[in-house]
């Protein structure tokens, strides 16, 4: 008879929190679904009393959103996003609403779908396309929806709908285009806030450009030995949510990186620098955050960064990443580029950057004419290429750190005999990285497996597995162009 240990009680306590957090999640969906229905009740009231009343429909409509929000202590506009949602479900989305009733998808989940369905919906109403588009939204959509997060699911949902009516996709942002803004608005303490309405692939380059101008003033400031691994931090730090983080990072040859065990120890350099420029450097204590908000102050006010901001600034450039199929970029086809990470893009757009950019490689994934493996540790450029196109992002199931601040990494380790193959490689950020170091105790330590078409398999401490699917789209052999 086999003894249990305490090791594996200790085991069965976790595996048991795990599984009751996951069932809470699930009933807390299926409550979430419940109280849709009744909205979808109220709502059918509301008709009635528009049907009898049809000059006071605003009236009538506005009272019921006042109503409910107050009774429910929400905001006007989730009120009425919850109740937009519910009509949606209950008219065009019959899938997504049976998922709901299940506890499959969350209200988040449903959120971002009935959003990115109303494109579809408008097709159909205005008869571009079938009614049967919306089962074929519905089919693709939760097909990711109920096995991955909201975020995964927006931008899943987003692609599906360009590709269901392209030509609604691209009247719909050239005429939002019209609306682009700038207003500000007071915070209070002094601050106020700017904002501004861009098209999208403007506003990621700038928020781009900043984060990469940010990260070199914390280069200099830290000077050349702590320089790469204080801004990687500090620019994780604030893609986690958690901008207080400041571990320090030290990075060798290949790749490879540590903590440092020396992180928040006073720095002798600072102490014995002594001339009045190193001292202004060295005490410069500002976030991530800080420096981009700085930042964006001195190049619009200034039109340049000023000197004490750092120098070699002006050359760098903001940088997005576009997938185009070349039939596209040619004029044969209208299709929607792609901005990666983010969702559709107006092709005009697309062959505009074209023309001005010498940065555009061919993504022809020819099995053929594709290096595949290298016996070096590091990945050759046509093997970057490819591996930026299929990941996207951190393969790390649920995360959505773009692969431009992510590492490449051997998924079965280079010095245990892992080969430098297309299919022993993906994109890890920082913090999922470090989860699979053999520094980490056992009991604590994940376990990523890369199967011969690219998903990634991690298994829990718990022996759980979790399944981060590689994206087909990215990886046909339609000839796509990438701007990196």
């Amino acid at each position: 008879m086999t003894r249990r240990t305490d090791l594996d009680l200790d085991m069965e306590e976790r595996c048991r929190l795990l599984d009751d957090w996951v069932d809470v999640r699930r009933q807390i969906a299926v409550l979430e679904a419940q109280a849709s229905e009744l909205l979808v009740q109220r709502i059918a009231v509301h008709d009635a009393d528009v049907a009898d009343s049809p000059f006071h429909r605003d009236a009538i409509y506005r009272s019921m959103i006042a109503e409910y929000a107050a009774a429910g202590h929400l905001p006007t506009g989730s009120a009425e996003y919850a109740f937009t949602d519910a009509r949606t479900l209950s008219v065009d989305l019959p899938g997504v609403r049976a998922a709901f009733r299940a506890g499959a998808i969350t209200v988040r989940h449903v959120r971002e779908i009935v959003r990115a369905s109303g494109i579809v919906g408008e097709a159909v109403r205005n008869k571009h396309v079938d009614a049967g588009t919306l089962t074929l939204f519905e089919q693709a959509v939760l097909e990711v929806a109920e096995h991955d997060t909201p975020a995964r699911t927006r931008t899943h949902a987003r692609q599906v709908a360009a590709a269901l009516v392209p030509e609604t996709i691209v009247e719909r942002h050239r005429r939002a285009a019209s609306e682009r803004c700038v207003s500000v608005r007071s915070v209070d303490d002094g601050l106020a806030l700017l904002t501004a309405v861009l098209p999208e692939a403007l506003a990621v380059a700038i928020a781009d450009r900043l984060t990469r101008m940010a990260r070199h003033i914390v280069r200099s400031r830290n000077g050349d030995g702590q320089a790469q691994e204080r801004a990687a931090a500090l620019d994780s730090a604030v893609e986690s949510g958690s901008p207080g983080d400041t571990t320090t990072v030290i990075f060798g040859q290949d790749d490879t990186f540590t903590t440092d065990p020396h992180a928040g120890l006073p720095d002798p350099a600072a102490e014995d620098a002594d001339t009045g420029a190193d001292r202004d450097a060295l005490s410069d204590e500002r976030t991530l955050d800080q420096i981009r908000a700085d930042l964006l102050t001195d190049l619009l006010l200034a039109s340049a960064p000023s000197e004490t901001l750092g120098t070699g600034l002006g050359t760098i450039q903001a940088r997005i990443q576009v997938t185009v199929a070349a039939t596209t970029l040619t004029g044969t086809d209208h299709r929607p580029a792609e901005l990666d990470g983010h969702g559709p893009l107006d092709p005009d757009i697309a062959r505009s950057l074209a023309g001005r950019n010498t940065g555009w490689s061919r993504l022809f994934l020819d099995p053929t004419g594709l290096v595949t493996q290298t016996d070096t540790y590091t990945p050759t450029e046509p093997m970057r290429r490819f591996l930026r196109a299929r990941d996207q992002h951190c393969r790390f199931p649920g995360c959505r750190m773009p692969v431009h601040r992510c590492d490449i990494d051997h998924t079965h380790d280079h010095a245990l005999g892992g080969r430098t193959r297309t299919d022993n490689l993906s994109h890890l950020c920082r913090t999922h990285h470090t989860l699979k170091h053999p520094d980490i105790h056992d009991r604590h330590r994940w376990t990523a497996h890369q199967g011969p078409g690219g998903d990634v398999t991690w298994t829990s401490p718990l022996g759980r597995t979790y399944t981060d699917p590689h994206d087909d789209e990215s990886c046909s052999s339609d000839a796509p162009l990438g701007l990196g």
